[in-house]
């Protein structure tokens, strides 16, 4: 896909309904309370950049999956309330989408003043991206801003289905994550290594398949390296594992050698009794992991080994942990990687929950070149897919 899009400076706002689908899913403790404001916070550069230059700017976003229906507990007023604080302006909360109460608002809105609609996944047809919805949208705005990466692998009406009836820009945040897996997947500074972790290897099938023919060599940790540990050397002892997938990872093992792109696998093992953060474990050395132990990290050597692989790329994509990364015991691995990461000066980029995780917890997040905001739609980018969200932006 085309990573060239033209984001919100291309284009004069002043005066013009900006409608922009950002991505507000923030968690809330019982009382409605934002217990970590990330999303919103990310969000706000846009949305002040819009307001600042004289637009009327419409917020859609969901919160939760209320399934197409009204949950009340799912309202987007304690986020609109949540934002008002970073973004230094009243944000009027619209408890409807796009109903008469909606269309009142929107008509009343005066220029550099901001307005939240409720719940976009209240209304079944967002989903489903049916075009009565996506329309109704589009009447709202004159300008469609996509601030939402985190769902921008979604075809849904407010990510996608609006495009179709407005022209499409990319948001601050938006336009980060396009540079930086632009610069990554189409022309990378090599050596460019691929490290994918975490439990399965078929979720992660399609990245495999697709970093193998960009990138100069990949590195595997997690339960996901014991399916392909299975395959090369049998003895994984009680390491969770697909069996189903024993055979697909036997080809692309194959594969990777055939391409001549080293496919690295842990060379030793934190190996426990039990999948517990308080388990006995050893560590054991080599392709013979014994019964009744299960692989729940990488060990020193092969921190070592991947250690020095990261230290020659030029370019680095990273996606999910090296072990069970939960428990403390067990992280050190995940830990070691993101330290490893902070200290090459070349392109990195961070995506998914844990590998996030990780570097927040080893504090170097200001070492990263860019932490994505959407560990789905970052896996989809790694798998060489087109992303309806990004794709129905304007190219420049």
């Amino acid at each position: 896909m085309n990573y060239n899009k033209k984001s919100v400076t291309d284009v004069d706002v002043n005066g013009k309904r900006v409608l922009i689908r950002c991505e507000l899913n923030a968690p809330q403790d019982e009382h409605g309370n934002v217990t970590d404001a990330t999303r919103i916070v990310t969000a706000v550069p846009t949305v002040k950049y819009l307001a600042e230059n004289g637009a009327k700017v419409i917020i859609i976003t969901h919160l939760g999956r209320p399934k197409g229906k009204v949950v009340p507990s799912l309202t987007v007023a304690p986020i609109a309330k949540e934002m008002e604080k970073y973004l230094g302006r009243p944000i009027k909360y619209v408890p409807d989408i796009v109903g008469e109460q909606a269309k009142k608002a929107v008509a009343e809105l005066k220029d550099g003043e901001v307005m939240m609609l409720e719940n976009i996944r209240f209304d079944p047809r967002e989903e489903k991206c049916e075009p009565e919805l996506s329309e109704a949208l589009a009447q709202f705005g004159d300008i469609f801003v996509n601030e939402a990466f985190g769902t921008a692998h979604r075809a849904h009406c407010s990510t996608a289905g609006v495009a179709n009836y407005l022209p499409g820009y990319a948001g601050f945040l938006m336009e980060a994550e396009l540079d930086a897996f632009g610069k990554a997947l189409t022309d990378p500074k090599r050596p460019f290594v691929g490290i994918l972790g975490g439990s399965k290897v078929s979720d992660k099938i399609m990245a495999i398949e697709n970093l193998l023919t960009v990138c100069d060599s990949i590195i595997i940790g997690g339960a996901m390296a014991y399916t392909f540990a299975k395959a090369k050397w049998g003895d994984i002892g009680d390491s969770r594992y697909e069996e189903d997938k024993i055979e697909y990872a036997r080809q692309v093992l194959e594969r990777a050698q055939k391409l001549h792109v080293p496919f690295y696998l842990p060379i030793d093992h934190v190996c426990a009794d039990k999948f517990s953060p308080d388990a006995d474990y050893i560590y054991v050395d080599g392709d013979h992991i014994p019964e009744g132990r299960m692989a729940l990290d990488i060990g020193p050597k092969t921190v070592g080994l991947y250690t020095d692989v990261i230290n020659k790329a030029k370019t680095i994509v990273w996606n999910g942990p090296m072990g069970v990364f939960e428990f403390d015991e067990f992280s050190k691995g995940t830990t070691a990687v993101a330290q490893a990461l902070a200290e090459n000066p070349g392109l990195t980029i961070v995506g998914g929950g844990d590998s996030t995780a990780a570097i927040k917890k080893a504090g170097v997040e200001d070492k990263i070149t860019h932490i994505s905001t959407g560990g789905g739609a970052s896996l989809k980018l790694l798998e060489g897919a087109k992303l309806p969200g990004m794709a129905c932006l304007l190219d420049k």
